[in-house]
């Protein structure tokens, strides 16, 4: 606990939801009175969320989450100096991970799995079959070194990798990592229910690993994508590099930055040439908007927040 940070609490759980409304609005009302923001997805087959708040009020949040029967929400924790989210956002989605696949049972069968502290040992044998089930931008971003990249645009696409190239390995090791682990939950179970026979994950995911193992015994390279405005975090969840294109959502390596094709606030190398004018001229708006308020101290959602700003 860092009073002078603001907490940041990454949590899932597949768990059968069937008074979805309820939950939701007693979440929403808990999160806006205590001035929590992030994002918060229910779905019937359970929760999944990365929000960010005071210590006192995430601590808080915890019971609210146990008092619902979220008992396994496999949490993760960081800090962060400025508030990472600009607003709260509490969905209801068909799948807190989206699969479109019924070929899965994730509350009661998913892969192995594997302790941060037992993971180097699994992916150093050779005979494992490493397997980042992140999208593409991600693994560009770093990975462990010698895993497989799917190279995948969305989470759907994942069951056509398998299908076009690991049916012939249902008997072998299989070792595979995401963000926080809950992409990965959600495959092992797909795949199990496919006839795989040894498949196993990353107990917590990327951030658990980095979070839990020192730098000098870490086999990661590169930064993290995170899902807020930190963008990235590198080993032992120190801040990462990147930066976000704010007319794209697209991850900006510091080369890129330099980039003439990098405009700050409007485009950058990945949408140059792609974004509309009206949209430029929105983004340009909201540019100036904030420049005004930090000029006259008026609140605004885009402009860094600390906790002593609350």
């Amino acid at each position: 606990m860092i009073k002078s940070k603001f907490t940041i609490i990454t949590f899932y759980q597949f768990k059968k939801i069937d008074d979805i409304l309820i939950i939701k609005n007693e979440l929403a009302h808990f999160c806006k009175f205590n001035k929590i923001k992030g994002t918060i997805v229910l779905a019937e087959e359970g929760i999944n969320g990365t929000i960010a708040g005071v210590s006192e009020s995430i601590i808080k949040f915890e019971s609210i989450l146990l008092s619902l029967g979220f008992s396994n929400c496999n949490s993760k924790f960081s800090y962060s100096k400025f508030m990472p989210f600009f607003r709260l956002k509490v969905r209801n989605k068909k799948e807190i991970v989206t699969l479109r696949s019924k070929v899965v049972d994730t509350e009661n069968i998913t892969g192995k799995k594997i302790k941060p502290k037992d993971w180097n040992n699994l992916i150093l044998d050779q005979e494992t079959i490493l397997i980042d089930v992140r999208n593409n931008f991600e693994v560009e971003m770093g990975t462990f070194k010698n895993s497989l990249n799917p190279n995948t645009k969305s989470f759907t696409e994942f069951k056509n990798y398998i299908k076009n190239n690991l049916n012939k390995s249902k008997d072998k090791k299989i070792a595979m990592f995401c963000t926080g682990g809950i992409r990965c939950e959600k495959i092992s179970s797909y795949m199990i229910k496919k006839g795989f026979k040894n498949v196993n994950q990353l107990n917590g995911g990327i951030l658990s690993y980095l979070e839990k193992t020192t730098y000098e015994n870490s086999l990661w390279n590169g930064e993290c994508f995170v899902f807020d405005n930190r963008v990235s975090v590198k080993n032992e969840l120190k801040d990462g590099s990147y930066e976000l294109c704010h007319a794209c959502r697209y991850p900006l390596s510091q080369d890129m930055l330099k980039s003439k094709k990098y405009k700050k606030g409007t485009s950058c190398p990945n949408c140059y040439g792609k974004v509309s004018e009206l949209k430029k001229k929105s983004l340009k708006d909201r540019r100036k908007q904030i420049t005004v308020a930090k000029k006259k101290g008026l609140y605004s959602p885009y402009i860094k927040q600390t906790v002593n700003d609350l």
